[in-house]
This record gives structure tokens, sequence and C-alpha cells, in this order.
């Protein structure tokens, strides 16, 4: 089937329609052009340092961190940027927990619509009815979804606690409807008066290790719940989450950190001054600094990065619920912006892990033919489960000899009995896990070991992985390691990490570790040109056609068209997987269409992890997304041989287009979409 979207251009003045192309079948036997050949391919490297910080013209900036397992916000005024306020007034919370995040749950009336978030969402399906709480959609740990469906799309499900299925779009922009209500309400009380949307710089965090769909995706959930808009993109600023903690790790002062590693140098590096190795010394400091909302961040590089000199490295660790997401800075002086010295790395290995890992005991214990009915059958009481067993993971700790007891919902006990026909103490005494008993007072009582364990594969990930990361030329002489993120909270990942690395470089762990990401996502807010070269996660290209080289090409690549031999599928490369992209580097290719009144080109995109790739048609490429070019609105009266110069930026946190039509250098709108495709 003809596409009359999509058009080409080559080197001779050569244009045709095309048919669309998989990314292994080649389409060359139809004699259609399955690519596009540049009229005027170019890379344009930009002076980084020239690139100015946008004008800005927002009040205020709100950071929110969206995690997996807890969310919140925060902001600054643009003529206060010293002082970042944290929204920590959440309704509900735990005894003994700060709530300056909230659990990232969500709860729908049984008619779909939005009822609450957070802990009022936890609190409220809690205390509903068991018959009635099974008609109501409870959503948690959502986020992930995002990151592990590989066809990502705006029609994509989530599943609720009740196994009915929502839109994932929907959900994600109930919840970010959600914040942006809480922040502006809370904005308007600081101010007296309504404050305005449009006065408002939206910044939300993603892992680093997001694919350019989830990104997006968030983005288009942002725009449904008027955040912004396609208009006003710019309103709404992505940003990567380690690269939040690093912005605002820059800041530290000695006071702000926990440094486990020993007081000898490291790397060239002798400490004047370090802080107790031991948790102690922080809780104190930690419990003090809860008591108040703002933070003040100064205006000046922090001790650790006064020492550090042009060209010195380090990394962050991101350890969330979801992913752990790391990425490798150094410093460029004087004005201490950051360079990505490899692309982000990481994977699934959040706190999650930890309770995926008890859900298996649970199942070893009662079967998992009990545990996917309970979960089914008492959606609610299962909710609870999870949430005895997070506070007890929390005091899980490497030096710990007390056991640690989980309370049993009473309708586990008694779905138990009548799924079974036996006690639950009974199937304690029959599984032979010795190291999980019965308490009468309805509780599994784990012996210290016995929790540890459940910690054990998911660090055993992180610390292979930070090992594997340490074998890369890029990552050698590295002086500290910042270990950041809600996960990052536990003394056995802190522990495995100085283990493993403290006699490479430094680990340090900042004050109120949960709240790095946001307080950082502030400071890009405020100013996001800060990182001032990344590294391209994949390699980026479109297919097109070259002349037809005799040896060099394959055979099954031949088309003749018009008496000139043609070279189909080849790999027009934009960018290399690993390649250094500097903020305001673009680009260039040009296209013509194929008829004077051709309104829209569509260009197909292609991506691969491999840097050497010849043909779209290859093992691991993969069509990822379309260029789309908008004539529509120009003027056509030019002459019919039209050029659509298009700029591709590649160094932001999203990879962005603009195009110019040549002819009367008039902007073309362009768009870049990795969801519908």
């Amino acid at each position: 089937m003809i596409n009359r979207c999509a058009l080409f251009t080559c080197f001779p003045r050569f244009l045709s329609d095309a048919v669309s192309t998989s990314a292994y079948a080649s389409p060359a036997r139809s004699l259609g052009d399955p690519g596009i050949t540049p009229l005027s391919p170019s890379h344009i490297a930009k002076d980084s340092d020239t690139n100015a910080a946008e004008e800005q013209t927002f009040l205020v900036v709100v950071a929110i961190d969206f995690g997996t397992t807890s969310s919140g916000y925060a902001y600054s005024f643009t003529k206060e940027p010293e002082c970042i306020h944290i929204m920590r007034r959440w309704e509900g919370g735990d005894p003994g927990v700060s709530n300056q995040k909230t659990p990232t749950t969500i709860l729908l009336t049984p008619e779909r619509k939005f009822h609450s978030f957070g802990y009022a969402a936890r609190d409220f399906y809690h205390d509903l009815d068991p018959n009635e709480s099974k008609h109501w959609l409870y959503f948690e740990k959502f986020k992930m979804k995002l990151h592990t469906t590989g066809n990502l799309t705006l029609e994509t499900d989530l599943t609720a606690a009740n196994g009915k299925k929502v839109k994932a779009l929907e959900i994600f922009a109930y919840a970010l409807q959600y914040f942006k209500e809480q922040a502006l309400k809370e904005l308007s009380d600081q101010a007296g008066s309504d404050f305005d949307n449009s006065d408002v710089r939206w910044v939300i965090t993603v892992p680093a290790i997001w694919k350019q769909p989830a990104k997006q995706f968030m983005r288009q959930a942002a725009y449904k719940a008027g955040m912004a808009s396609s208009e006003n993109p710019e309103q709404l600023i992505i940003a990567l989450e380690p690269e939040a903690a690093s912005i605002y790790c820059r800041k530290l002062r000695l006071h702000q950190m926990i440094d486990l590693s020993s007081k000898g140098p490291v790397n060239g590096y002798n400490p004047s001054e370090t802080i107790g190795t031991s948790f102690t010394p922080a809780k104190e400091h930690i419990r003090r600094n809860r008591q108040s909302r703002t933070f003040l961040v100064e205006n000046v590089i922090g001790e650790i990065w006064s020492e550090l000199e042009e060209g010195d490295r380090y990394i962050v660790v991101d350890s969330g619920g979801g992913t752990v997401d790391v990425t490798v800075h150094q410093i460029r002086l004087p004005e201490g912006h950051l360079k990505e010295l490899y692309k982000a790395t990481g994977g699934p290995h959040g706190s999650l892990g930890v309770d995926y890992e008890f859900e298996k005991l649970l199942c070893k214990i009662f079967g998992e033919d009990f545990i996917e009915q309970f979960k089914i059958k008492r959606p609610a009481a299962w909710v609870d489960l999870m949430i005895a067993f997070e506070s007890r993971k929390r005091a899980a700790a490497p030096d710990r000899t007390n056991p640690l007891n989980i309370t049993l919902p009473f309708s586990f006990i008694d779905y138990y009995k009548k799924f079974r026909g036996h006690s639950v103490e009974h199937a304690l005494r029959k599984s032979n896990v010795d190291f999980v008993k019965w308490s009468s007072q309805g509780m599994l009582r784990m012996s210290p070991d016995a929790m540890n364990a459940l910690f054990k594969p998911t660090i055993d990930e992180i610390v292979k992985h930070l090992s594997d990361l340490f074998e890369k030329p890029e990552v050698t002489k590295v002086k500290f390691l910042f270990l950041v993120g809600g996960f990052a909270e536990a003394p056995l990942l802190q522990q495995a990490v100085q283990n493993a690395f403290g006699s490479k470089c430094r680990v340090i762990i900042p004050q109120d570790v949960g709240l790095t990401i946001l307080k950082g996502a502030v400071l890009f807010g405020l100013d996001p040109s800060v990182i001032k070269v990344r590294r391209s996660p994949l390699t980026y290209g479109v297919g097109v056609l070259n002349r037809y080289v005799e040896g060099k090409h394959p055979t099954e690549k031949l088309l003749v068209k018009d008496g000139t031999r043609w070279c189909t599928d080849v790999f027009d490369k934009f960018i290399s997987a690993d390649q250094s992209v500097a903020l305001g580097e673009t680009v260039s290719r040009s296209y013509t269409p194929a008829k004077p009144s051709q309104l829209v080109i569509v260009i197909n995109i292609y991506s691969s992890e491999h840097d050497n790739v010849s043909f779209i048609t290859e093992q691991g490429v993969k069509k990822c997304g379309t260029l789309r070019l908008d004539l529509t609105g120009t003027d056509i009266s030019v002459p019919s041989r039209r050029e659509i110069k298009t700029l591709m930026q590649f160094g932001d946190t999203e990879i962005k287009a603009m195009a110019i039509d040549v002819a009367t250098s008039k902007s073309v709108k362009a768009s870049i979409d990795f969801l519908n495709y």
C-alpha cells in the first residue's frame, strides 16, 4: 500500500512516494522507496556554554517527584531561588514516618471517577467493607508499567487491585491533576489570591533509563491534567531523576551529608573533615530539619565540590522503589556545569524487589494458588498485609538481632482456613521454613537473617550493575559515589555499596535522602541548562536511498528506478549510542514534498542499541517513532522544489525537532512521536 504521507528526497533530485517498511523485511521487491535520502545532511554543534538559559517568564517552579512507591512536590519562587518549599502536610500518614511524601496510590469510585490519592486513598480503601471494596478501583506502584511495557501506547491499560482494567493515561492524568490542584491551592493560600496555572513552570521527574515513549507518555498525561499543552510545551520540563539528584548534591555542605567511607585518601582526595560513619549522628539532624518545610539552598558550591578539579568524575546512584538509575558526571569549571560521561544505565532493581521476594516467601508457605486467590478475593486485606510488611522492611538492618513481627490481617487467617481447611499455624509448621515462626498474637515472626535474605537478590543486582560499570574506561578514577533515592535509606543497601566500592571512591548519602531528587528537580526547573553535555542512550536515524555501489551493497537491496540504481534501506544515522551531545547541539536534515500541494511529511525514525548500523532491516534495529512536518498554513506558491530544513536536538532530556521552510524562512510545525506511529 502506498503511503502518500511519506516522501523522499535524494542527492540527484529524485522524488517518489514510498511504502512503509518493517524492521526486518526489505520492501525493495515492491519497487517502493523504503527510505529517504537527505538533501543536506549536517551536524551543527553549538557552543554549549553560550547556550543561555531561556528567558524566565514563570513566577514559580513546581517539581513533582512521581515515584513508584511514594511521591511529593516542592516549589521555589523564581525571585527567591535559594528557598525550596517542601509540601509535607499530606492528609493521613503513618505514625513515626515522615509524611513529606505520600504513597503513590490512587483510588477510583466504582463509576471510575477520581476519589483520592496517597494516604487518603490507601486509608479510605482500607476502611471499606470487604464486599464493597471489590467494586472500587485501587492502584499502587503503577509507575513501573511505563518502564516494563515494551510497546507502550496511549491505549496501554493498568490493572486495579480488584482485577479491573483502566487506561494508564487516565490514571497518570488523575494523579498529576491531583498534584496540580494541591500545589495551586498551596500557592494561592500563600499568595492570598488565586494563583494561575500559567504562572507555573512544572517539572516532572522520570528515571534516566526510561525510553522516549515513556517520557512522551508522561508529557501527554501532564497535558491531559492541564499542566501544559502542546501549544505551550515549554511550561513542562521532564527531569531525569539522577540528574536532579546530581544538581542538588553540588550544593551539599558537610553537615548535610553522611559519609560512609573511610577517612583515608581516595583517588588523591584527602578530606580535612569527615562526618561520623554511623547513621546515628545524621538522624538527629534530619529530625530537626523536618520541623521546617523550607530548605535554604545557598548559591554556592558545597565543600566537596569546592575540592573538585576540572575533569573530576563522580557517580550518582538513584535507588528508588521501581528502578535503580545510574549516571556518571564530570565537573566543568569555573561555572560548575555538569557533563554526562557515560549513558544512563540501570534496571528494575528498586525496593519493589524486596516486596516480590516477600510475596514469593508467602507463596512457599501458603501456596501460590492461595496467594493469587487471596489477592483477587480480598484486595484490601492484601494491601494491608503489604503495608504491614513495608513498616518492618524499613526496620531491617545489618546489626539487628531481634525478630521482626509482621501482622497478618484477620481476613488472611480466616480465608486461609476456608481455602485449605486448616490453620495458618499448621501451614507454617508444614512448610519447613524454619526462619519464619507463628506468634499467637496473629503475627509472622521473621528472624533478622530471613528479612535480610529478602533484600539480597535486589542488592546483589545493584552491586553487580555498579561493578560492571566501574570496569568501563569512562568510569575510572571516580572520586565520589552519591547514593540517593528512597531505597538508599536502607542500611543493608548502604553497607553493601560501601563494602563493594568504598575502596574505589567515597560513598556519600545526602541528609533526607528521599527528598534529594525533589530538591534537585526544583533547581533544574530554575536553570535547565545546568547539564551541558549528555550521552545518547541509543543510535537514532532514518531509512534512506543511496546510490547503489557494486560489491559494497547487498544485491537484495538493489532498486532500479527510471534507469538509476539505488540501494534501499540504508540507515542514515542522526546520532550514535553513547555519543556526547551538547545542550543546544542540533542534527540537520532537509526534506522536500513529493508534490507541491503536499501538506504533511511523515518520516519513520529507527533506533538501535548498537553503533555500527548499516541498514534499517538489521537485527536489533526497530522503528521507534515518526518525524512529522506539518506544512499547513505555509506559502505553497513557492517553487515546486521546496526544501524543508529540519533541526533535531538530542542533548536535552527529550528529543525535540524544529523545521524551517527555506524558501520563505518561515517556521514549519515539526513534531516527533514515539507513541503513535
